[in-house]
């Protein structure tokens, strides 16, 4: 049961979170920003392999390119089911927004608390 648990905590390693963004992403003239908000992160701290557990904000502003509202937590998940530390989860989840969607601005937030 321990091995089948960390599996599930860790498949993120399998999944490629740009090509989730890809599989919904629509050419689309429209410029306010995108938010999705009170998304539930479960991630394993990979100092102390530990849960860490919150909710993430993701914001971007598109230039010609959007995805679907879901795609958002897919790839806040794909990267929180990796053993991580907060700050590179932020980041991870910022950057392949950006590479992928290339917006005019992406903002992450992630507020999390560790056991």
């Amino acid at each position: 049961r321990v091995a089948k648990a960390l599996q599930y905590l860790t498949h993120g390693y399998d999944l490629d979170p740009a090509a989730i963004l890809r599989s919904a992403m629509f050419t689309e003239d429209y410029s306010q920003m995108v938010l999705v908000k009170d998304i539930e992160v479960y991630s394993l701290c990979e100092h102390h392999m530990l849960p860490f557990i919150g909710k993430a904000y993701v914001a971007y502003v598109p230039d010609g390119k959007i995805v679907g509202l879901s795609k958002l937590p897919r790839v806040v998940d794909a990267f929180a089911r990796r053993l991580q530390v907060q700050e590179r989860l932020t980041n991870e989840i910022r950057d392949c927004i950006q590479e992928t969607l290339e917006p005019l601005g992406v903002a992450v937030v992630i507020e999390a608390q560790h056991l």
